[in-house]
């Protein structure tokens, strides 16, 4: 298949080049992400949350609050923002949709399924291209 015919749906972005890009693409709300790069930043933040939850117990065993976690949780929020809406908009929908994560289970359910959808093969003038596809 040609790289013109090839759609940002068929490329993969593996498990270490997902962290690459979630930190290269740190505060950019414009544009898409797929499904992979999402889910794969996902499991990173996940590893690194567990990580750092361990540490801040060996080093700060009487503090009820996690430094390490902390400064990581505020080091990421932008990035993980960014991340999401990008999806979203792999997805066809509004960025705005992510005020969705308000409503108590529902709103979070509702952005995991849509999260787990495969992207639009349209191509979304509105929303840009796939920015981990370098367009």
């Amino acid at each position: 298949m040609s790289e013109t015919m090839m759609s940002a749906d068929h490329r993969q972005v593996g498990f270490a080049e997902a962290l690459g890009l979630y930190f290269k693409n740190y505060v950019k709300f414009e544009g898409r992400s797929s499904r992979g790069a999402y889910w794969w930043a996902v499991l990173w933040l996940i590893i690194f949350g567990v990580a750092l939850g361990v540490l801040d117990a060996i080093v700060f065993p009487s503090v009820e609050v996690s430094p390490f976690g902390s400064i990581f949780s505020l080091a990421t929020f932008l990035p993980s923002l960014g991340l999401g809406i990008r999806r979203l908009h792999d997805l066809g929908k509004s960025g705005w949709w992510t005020l969705l994560v308000f409503l108590p289970i529902i709103g979070a359910l509702v952005l995991i399924f849509w999260a787990a959808q495969p992207g639009r093969r349209e191509d979304f003038q509105k929303y840009g291209a796939d920015v981990e596809a370098g367009c």
